[in-house]
């Protein structure tokens, strides 16, 4: 095998130049926090609310980073996410996070949408293990404890997507408009487990420990297609299904994040049944792949969708990784390099920093789309530097 030894290198360059660019261009030094929209010229869009998903990956972002290289900066950036969503996105009358405040820090959309909740534990959980301060676990427990108290579904199981600031039930429950407006989704699950999964890393709590087992249980029962190997992607209470759209990106990063998950609660049974099943998820993730190595965005009724968004391959990176050392089969990591090559080449952006929205099919930029905002956040990108480092350490078989 080539010598590849150089790989955790360019992927330790590349974290330094995500957060670095974080730190310089986001901080709003007038308002306090962080703008809440960046074109994609790195401009400022003045009076743009303020999404909690966005402060809550910046906050991990920051932390991790730090984790990893214990940067001072860095973690001074996360303290500053840290402060700014103790301070304005935590609701401190009925609990939970608002989904948005103003540019200016006060309650915007206050509805609790229980994905905002579940990252916001995820990075609370990640700053504890940076720097353990109590007042983040105790938000991050408390936090918890709200989704569980009025999102779980004690008699079907799963969590309800969203209800209103006093947790009443809401109309639209969706995270965007694209979203169908349905009661359970794959998304929200998917990012309940990776939350519990951190916050258990710092606090076993013998219950948490619980619902981590049970969410695994969910994916290997409703939510992983057992014929096709893809996620299905949205329910009603019972668990019919709602939608026949296939997410490449949600897929390949589901396949890693549930052997995480299983790995944290420790074990040998579950843990290599869920290996076993990350492979099939790999598997039917790879049908995204095109022939330059990028990873397309979806499939839905009217065929594929061959945008080549940031995230997924950022995502594809980790799971083809992730496949290659649960499989042994090199393949996989040709993949990865070639995702890589492909996110080198095309999006990172060298001129202004971090990484461009996406290309189209016909490899063109795509226009408009923020370098930060409600869904542009130094999360999925760092975190992929952070898990290639790790997976291609000195003991890897593929360095």
């Amino acid at each position: 095998m080539e010598n590849n030894a150089a790989l955790p290198t360019e992927f330790r360059e590349e974290l330094q130049r995500i957060l670095d660019y974080w730190a310089r261009f986001t901080p709003d030094g007038e308002k306090g926090g962080f703008y809440g929209q960046m074109t994609n010229d790195n401009v400022a869009v003045q009076g743009a609310i303020k999404g909690a998903v966005l402060n809550a990956r910046i906050l991990w972002g920051f932390a991790a980073g730090y984790n990893l290289i214990p940067d001072a900066a860095y973690l001074t950036m996360a303290g500053r996410a840290l402060g700014y969503i103790m301070e304005h996105f935590a609701d401190k009358e009925y609990g939970g996070v608002y989904w948005s405040v103003t540019a200016e820090g006060a309650p915007a959309d206050t509805k609790k949408q229980i994905y905002a909740l579940a990252f916001t534990i995820y990075g609370l959980a990640e700053y504890y293990r940076a720097q353990p301060l109590k007042g983040a676990l105790d938000l991050a427990v408390s936090l918890y404890r709200d989704i569980e108290m009025y999102s779980y579904d004690v008699q079907r199981g799963g969590y309800m997507e969203a209800l209103t600031r006093d947790w009443q039930s809401i109309a639209d429950l969706r995270l965007s408009e694209k979203d169908v407006n349905e009661k359970k989704t794959m998304n929200t699950h998917l990012h309940i487990l990776e939350a519990y999964t951190n916050l258990y890393r710092v606090w076993p709590d013998p219950a948490l420990g619980g619902r981590i087992r049970e969410l695994i249980h969910l994916f290997r029962e409703h939510i992983v297609d057992a014929r096709t190997g893809h996620m299905r992607l949205f329910f009603d209470e019972d668990w019919a299904v709602r939608s026949s759209t296939i997410s490449y990106g949600h897929d390949i990063e589901a396949s890693w994040l549930l052997v995480e998950a299983a790995e944290v609660l420790g074990g040998a049974v579950l843990t290599g049944e869920v290996r076993e099943l990350s492979l099939r998820i790999a598997v039917a993730a790879c049908e995204g792949l095109n022939a330059d190595g990028s990873m397309r965005y979806e499939w839905d009724d009217r065929g594929i969708v061959d945008e080549r968004h940031w995230w997924v391959q950022a995502e594809a990176m980790v799971g083809l990784l992730h496949a290659g050392g649960v499989s042994g089969d090199a393949e996989y990591y040709r993949k990865f390099k070639a995702v890589w090559e492909y996110t080198k080449q095309y999006i990172i952006d060298r001129e202004k920093g971090e990484w461009f929205w996406g290309r189209r099919a016909d490899g063109t930029i795509m226009e408009g789309q923020d370098k930060a905002g409600f869904w542009k956040c130094p999360y999925h990108n760092s975190r992929a530097c952070i898990e290639v480092i790790r997976r291609l350490g000195a003991d890897s078989a593929w360095r």
